[in-house]
């Protein structure tokens, strides 16, 4: 059979195209460009040839597999990426929850271990401190009487814990403050007692102050000065009796303005929390002592109750003030401050009874037996007490003095209680005393309350050269208790001291008390013990070690 040439050229097509499927393709690359190529040119170097192969069906079921398990791990991953990013957004809201208020960081400030938010608006600080006490007597009765003093008639030998207190301050939106603090050591059986500060403090503007709760009455210089920084170790007579002893803590509302050289404050307070302000003389659990064998027992917040009931009568109130200046001020180490207090305390007549009333008493400077030696025992109910008080104080380098006069009149409402005492009696003390910085440091003085602050050495004790700061002081102080048929004895003593602290945050001290002359003639309260002091001479060595936060 002949074929024509459209045939056999229609054929050679069709088989040409069959066998450059089957045929291997050859692929050339360019040397300069590395292009691929399937044509052979100019600067191509062939780099092979190629045979096309089919996928079979168990390739297409291996590749179909694993796009399956990379779509699996595809999807995996991204779930895992998902979960990621979920926990990265709770820890970057952890993160700035405890970064905002900066919990997470601590700082150890002059207001102790304490918490602040970055912006400031929260402030929270964890206080305290803890006195440890001890008195050894050198005389602790009148022996210029030649008779032996029983046991009852001296001051007693040993230590003590005087204060142990722990508390929490701070502030919320800037211009509301707080503080609760409680003494462990205070309590006399009574939960409330314990309490000293618990109160708001609103500052809205810089200079003005606004305290609602329980707080320290703004009466006298060493009162206003905590006992962290006193220069001796028990407070001076005259404070100690008319305003320390009493309770200086008590329930109200005050008011502050403080200026950088002058500070106002005054509050309306009533009774302390825990109970009446009050001190009452017993004997064998009676509430009334008239005899001369009776024994005189000093009772602090005697009702252990923070309510009233029972018939306990009316709260008793005050209206309390101090101002202070500073009318010489040349730097923070050279200044002159001065300063006044004034008291107008009222006892109701329902008071509640002699578990209630009010009384004046004094120790001699002692600090673990803190008997009464000097006391007026209970005075009317229905009186007015008027406190006026007037202090200075001055600072130069490491040199420091410091003197108070406090007087308190008794005046006798026409039903007043308790005939043994005549109206207008004048009951008054007053001390002086001057302390010297061995080490070149200066009292701190905090104008804000008008009072002393933290002392800080120069080179805290660290046994490389560093000794602390070190201080001297020598003081005088008298009590008279005596008038209007009140006697409650009188008193002088004279001291001297040697403090040191080894860091701002610990000091310990030293103290030598010499008391002048006890004149305590009030049989009727005291009887044999209370004469027992009188004509004394008495000598102790005090020692405290004190660390707070």
């Amino acid at each position: 059979m002949r074929l024509s040439k459209l045939s056999l050229a229609m054929m050679a097509v069709f088989g040409g195209g069959i066998c450059a499927e089957a045929m291997a393709l050859d692929l050339y690359v360019d040397a300069k460009t590395k292009q691929i190529f399937a044509e052979p040119g100019p600067g191509r170097t062939k780099l092979g040839s190629f045979e096309k192969v089919e996928d079979t069906a168990a390739q297409k079921a291996e590749m179909q597999a694993q796009k399956a398990e990379a779509q699996a791990q595809k999807a995996e991953i991204a779930q895992i990426r998902e979960d990621l990013a979920l926990k990265n957004n709770e820890l970057k809201a952890l993160d700035e929850h405890i970064k905002d208020p900066k919990f997470s960081e601590l700082e150890l400030s002059e207001k102790g271990i304490k918490f602040e938010s970055k912006d400031g608006n929260f402030e929270m600080a964890i206080n305290g401190r803890m006195q440890v006490d001890a008195q050894m007597n050198v005389k602790d009765a009148n022996t210029t009487t030649g008779s032996t003093p029983n046991s009852t008639q001296q001051l007693a030998d040993g230590a003590n814990i005087r204060r142990a207190r722990l508390g929490v301050e701070g502030s919320f939106f800037k211009d509301y403050e707080y503080k609760f603090e409680y003494d462990f050591s205070r309590g006399n059986g009574s939960v409330a007692a314990g309490i000293t500060d618990a109160y708001l403090n609103w500052k809205g503007y810089s200079n003005l102050g606004v305290k609602i709760g329980s707080f320290k009455e703004p009466f006298s210089l060493e009162e206003a000065t905590s006992n962290r920084w006193l220069t001796f170790i028990e407070r001076n007579m005259a404070v100690n009796s008319f305003s320390d002893n009493p309770n200086a803590y008590k329930t109200g509302i005050g008011l502050s303005w403080t200026e950088p050289r002058w500070t106002v404050t005054g509050a309306v307070m009533t009774e302390p929390v825990g109970g009446g302000w009050a001190y009452s003389t017993s004997k064998n659990g009676n509430s009334v002592c008239t005899n001369a064998g009776c024994t005189t027992t000093v009772v602090v917040n005697s009702n252990g109750d923070n309510n009233r009931n029972g018939g306990s009568g009316d709260m008793g109130w005050e209206v309390t003030g101090r101002v202070t200046g500073l009318p010489w001020y040349e730097d923070k180490t050279k200044f002159l401050h001065i300063g006044a207090s004034g008291s107008e305390r009222f006892m109701p007549n329902n008071l509640g009874g002699g578990a209630n009333n009010m009384a004046y008493t004094a120790a001699v400077n002692s600090n673990v037996d803190r008997t009464s030696i000097l006391n007026t025992g209970t005075l009317p109910l229905g009186s007015t007490l008027t406190r006026m008080g007037g202090e200075t104080a001055l600072l130069y380098g490491p040199f420091s003095a410091q003197a108070e006069y406090i007087q308190t009149d008794i005046s006798n409402s026409s039903n007043a209680t308790n005939a043994r005492f005549a109206d207008g009696a004048t009951l008054s003390g007053y001390y002086g005393y001057v302390s010297y910085f061995l080490t070149g440091e200066s009292r701190a003085y905090k104008a804000k309350t008008g009072a002393w602050d933290r002392i800080k050495p120069n080179r805290n004790f660290d046994g490389k050269g560093g000794l602390g700061a070190w201080e001297i002081a020598a003081g005088y102080d008298h009590l008279n208790l005596n008038s209007a048929g009140i006697n409650g004895g009188e008193a002088s003593t004279a001291k001297f001291g040697v403090n040191w602290y080894p860091h701002s945050h610990f000091k310990f001290m030293a103290n030598y008390i010499h008391v002048l002359d006890v004149q305590q003639a009030n049989t009727t309260l005291g009887g044999a013990r209370g004469a027992s002091w009188d004509g004394g001479n008495l000598d102790m060595f005090e020692m405290r070690g004190q660390v707070d936060f």
